[in-house]
């Protein structure tokens, strides 16, 4: 699938055919998994797209709709939407569940947009 949002051109779908295959980048990689049917994944999709457009040179954003992709959902133990996965090398480093404003995620992931 791996095409970008045409929203921003910063963020990339994915699907359990390629998402594996997305990871592999030298920034650090967030994924962002979602559902159309939750309002909250709704609210953090603009965020997304803004941390991704705003830090281009350091993040790689992938959007993956978890009830499409239901063996990468259950492979990294997706329980509850809206769910952030942080991948640095191809090494899951992080979990953030739920919504949260995106001064919110800047503090969560100061470390990994300095990189």
């Amino acid at each position: 699938m791996s095409t970008p949002d045409t929203a921003t051109d910063a963020v990339v779908h994915a699907d359990d055919t390629d998402f594996e295959a997305q990871l592999h980048d030298p920034r650090t990689v967030i994924a962002y998994f979602w559902a159309e049917w939750c309002p909250p994944c709704r609210m953090l999709g603009p965020v997304m797209q803004q941390l991704a457009a705003e830090h281009p040179e350091t993040l790689k954003v992938i959007k993956i709709n978890s009830d499409l992709s239901p063996r990468t959902s259950a492979a990294h133990q997706i329980l509850a939407v809206p769910t952030l996965k942080v991948f640095v090398g191809t090494e899951p480093v992080r979990t953030i569940v739920g919504a949260k404003p995106k001064a919110a995620l800047e503090f969560e992931l100061a470390r990994y947009l300095a990189r």
